[in-house]
């Protein structure tokens, strides 16, 4: 063999060699990341997945103030009922009156409450029966602070219906006689009463609502009247008077 030919060979040999292991890096680079694909993409695909949703902080709601006040206009009508101690047939009277009144109700949970109401009416106090013939015997101011324990019911919405019972004491103040030349002296003494009460406020927005409140007092006070001259009876009043009221809910 010559030496060109022995070199001839030797050249091509080391072609073949150099070709050989760039095909075999070649295919083994495109193995590998052919092997990756296959590997990271369902590893991507279940990494996503289980990934958790992205966390929202919940709507925390502003707590409510247990307070809260009422302004209304009250119609008190009273029952007729009444006697004079030993005079057969004796009956009295009573005038109705339109008054205001403010209320304060204080929540323990969002269904237990109690409230307070608070304000003043005037009454005339007429003779009837056997004792018609007195007329207009004279006028009383009662301040009838009550208080009651309330039950709301809460699943209605905007209407908030409520019940409650609770118990009256009724201060009689202001006595005036209306005829001094037949009656000497009035006294209507203070008296305590149960109370019972139903009602709803429909809340307008978190704050604001219109009330309506109807309530039943059962209020019977000892009666003294003295006639000229100093001729003094005593009885009983059958007040027992139905309260109706409407007004305006603030909640604190």
């Amino acid at each position: 063999m010559t030496d060109d030919t022995f070199g001839t060979n030797l050249s091509t040999n080391a072609g073949v060699s150099s070709m050989n292991r760039f095909w075999n890096f070649s295919s083994a680079a495109a193995v590998a990341g052919i092997v990756t694909a296959l590997v990271a993409g369902p590893a991507a695909s279940v990494k996503a997945a289980d990934l958790p949703p992205a966390y929202k902080a919940p709507v925390v709601e502003e707590a409510q103030s247990p307070w809260q006040i009422r302004v209304r206009g009250l119609y008190v009508m009273p029952e007729n009922g009444g006697s004079v101690n030993g005079v057969a047939f004796s009956d009295l009277t009573y005038s109705d009156a339109v008054v205001p009144e403010l209320d304060i109700t204080y929540y323990f949970t969002k269904n237990i409450a109690a409230e307070l109401i608070l304000g003043v009416t005037p009454h005339d106090v007429n003779g009837a029966g056997s004792i018609l013939g007195l007329g207009q015997i004279g006028k009383v101011w009662l301040l009838p602070p009550t208080l009651t324990l309330q039950y709301h019911f809460t699943d209605f919405g905007a209407f908030k219906p409520y019940i409650g019972a609770g118990v009256n004491y009724t201060v009689f103040f202001n006595q005036s006689v209306s005829n001094p030349l037949v009656v000497q002296e009035l006294d209507v003494h203070d008296s305590w009463g149960l109370a019972l009460q139903a009602g709803f406020d429909f809340m307008i927005d978190k704050h604001w609502g219109i009330n309506f409140d109807v309530k039943k007092i059962f209020l019977q006070p000892d009666v003294t009247v003295t006639l000229v001259p100093n001729v003094r009876l005593t009885g009983g009043a059958d007040l027992n008077p139905w309260i109706f009221g409407t007004g305006v809910t603030y909640r604190f």
